[in-house]
């Protein structure tokens, strides 16, 4: 992965150590990859122990901030552990290419 969108994804995991207790965040997609074109977004896997409305919320604003900053979307799949280890999103082929494919940040 790009060091520039490396420091951008570790820049936004900063920021959100505060709103909520993460579990795992990783880049996957095109910019994990180093595939991905001029305008391709910045896909973020956030898995949180705890989700609602406010928490969201946040994450999406913190998102907009710093991909606003840097010129860049950014994506968030954000999930919480539970759901990822307790329930059939587990096997779904996205999780499974982010836990193959992912960057930890």
């Amino acid at each position: 992965m790009d060091s520039a969108i490396f420091a951008i994804a570790r820049e936004l995991k900063e920021c959100l150590a505060p709103i909520c207790e993460l579990r795992d965040f990783r880049v996957f997609g095109s910019r994990a990859r180093t595939d991905f074109a001029g305008d391709s977004d910045l896909d973020v896997y956030i898995v949180v122990i705890t989700l609602n409305g406010e928490i969201k919320q946040k994450i999406f604003d913190a998102c907009w901030e710093i991909g606003f900053a840097h010129n860049l979307v950014i994506s968030p799949l954000i999930v919480t552990f539970a759901e990822v280890t307790q329930t059939a999103l587990r096997a779904a082929p996205i999780i499974r290419n982010i836990n193959r494919e992912g960057v930890a940040v």
